[in-house]
């Protein structure tokens, strides 16, 4: 597979717009306002579901697990790559799978994403607990995944409706 030196450093700039977003939303801890455990918008998203549409699937995985891996490292937490590996694969294989139903809108494609991605995470905690105790945390998240998912799918479908606005002008 062969990919143009635009699509690759298009693919390079919004990996390091998720880190930025990622790294942004550290800043201003949501759990301030919801003061629930491993409550996230996950801003960084936004890029997977508009790479996805945009990009097509394997330039999608690839900011993904970049943006995965990148984030650990320059967070110096490693331990957390598990837990954003298997949410993030996770949440990229309902995505994938949910695009394909042509009458679900973004926003269900997002909230989908967002539920699997708590599903993956919660199997990265069992497997580094070595329990499932967490699993009971599961219907919480999977509530608020709804809420969390559809502002995702939101901001991605503004930012479609301004870059078509922006692609009519520049016609």
């Amino acid at each position: 597979m062969k990919v143009s030196t635009q699509k690759l450093a298009l693919c390079a700039v919004l990996t390091a717009l998720a880190l930025g977003l990622s790294y942004m939303e550290n800043l201003f801890p949501i759990s301030l306002l919801i003061p629930l455990p491993g409550i996230k918008l996950g801003l960084a998203n936004i890029v997977t579901v508009f790479a996805l549409y945009e990009l097509g699937v394997w330039p999608a995985l690839s900011i993904l697990v970049a943006r995965c891996l990148l984030g650990a490292v320059f967070a110096g937490n490693a331990s957390a790559l598990i837990f954003s590996l298997m949410g993030g694969v996770l949440a990229m294989l309902a995505m994938i799978l949910l695009k394909r139903f042509k009458k679900l809108s973004i926003f269900g494609v997002s909230s989908g994403g967002a539920a699997a991605h708590n599903i993956g995470q919660i199997g990265a905690a069992a497997i580094t607990l070595g329990s499932t105790a967490a699993v009971g945390y599961l219907p919480v998240l999977l509530i608020v995944a709804l809420f969390t998912g559809a502002i995702t799918g939101f901001v991605t479908a503004l930012l479609f409706r301004a870059m078509k606005n922006v692609r009519l002008t520049h016609s």
